[in-house]
């Protein structure tokens, strides 16, 4: 399995799970072409894309991706707020119930943020195990066994943050409460067990709230696995043990 990252942080969020035969495309907020450039413009092998939640920097490319005959799965609040609701390519998914694209098993779980009906992801391939996906949230609420991999939210620093009180005061505030803290990050990896965990790739870095060699540094030293700040355009291998 290959974790590709088509773009990730406020600007847009768009992550491909490559399994070679068969791909799933997780958020969908950045252009189409970006999309359809990552695919090499062949969508054969594409299952679905799944998304989060409405806002843009997650969800730009919906329509897009329907007219092109693609199923994008939210929840049906997420689906209300983006009006794509009667879309026939428009699927729809309770909380903790799973379902299948493909070899992809893949159940939703509710987060805190925002947004009409926001969700995180556990995602489980043979090839990568169990995958967590959360992203835009102050905290999750849940710990999950068993995990191989991570895609986790680390979007600002408290002390980066307090040092630019007067920059862009509301666009902090609202970061400080709809986003997920380093401290909170490093908090909620040590309350799982990470004994499996072979990756921790670190997403929605803040353009002017985080620092990328630190968090990466932060994180690694309080989970002692290998981390990946998710920069555009990288390829991470994604199986579920290191060999």
């Amino acid at each position: 399995m290959k974790l590709r990252v088509i773009n990730s942080g406020s600007k847009g969020n768009a992550y491909i799970l490559d399994a070679g035969d068969e791909a799933l495309l997780i958020e969908c907020g950045v252009r189409f072409s970006d999309i359809k450039g990552a695919f090499n413009f062949d969508f054969t092998k594409l299952l679905g894309c799944i998304v989060t939640h409405e806002h843009g920097d997650h969800a730009k490319s919906v329509s897009d991706l329907m007219s092109f005959g693609i199923d994008v799965h939210a929840t049906k609040g997420t689906h209300t707020a983006l009006k794509s609701i009667g879309h026939h390519r428009a699927k729809t998914f309770e909380y903790k119930e799973f379902f299948r694209l493909g070899s992809f098993r893949i159940m939703s779980f509710d987060v805190l943020h925002d947004a009409a009906e926001p969700c995180g992801f556990l995602i489980y391939h043979p090839e990568c195990g169990n995958l967590l996906f959360i992203t835009d949230l102050i905290f999750c609420k849940y710990t999950f066994p068993d995990l191989n991999n991570i895609i986790i939210e680390a979007n600002y620093a408290d002390e980066i943050a307090k040092r630019k009180l007067n920059d862009m005061e509301f666009l902090r505030n609202r970061i400080i409460k709809n986003h997920m803290s380093l401290d909170t990050c490093i908090s909620t990896l040590q309350a799982n067990d990470l004994s499996k965990v072979n990756n921790i790739v670190l997403i929605h870095l803040s353009d002017s709230n985080s620092d990328e060699l630190m968090f990466k540094d932060r994180v690694k030293e309080a989970t002692g696995k290998t981390v990946t700040v998710a920069d555009a355009g990288i390829t991470i291998d994604f199986n579920k043990t290191p060999f």
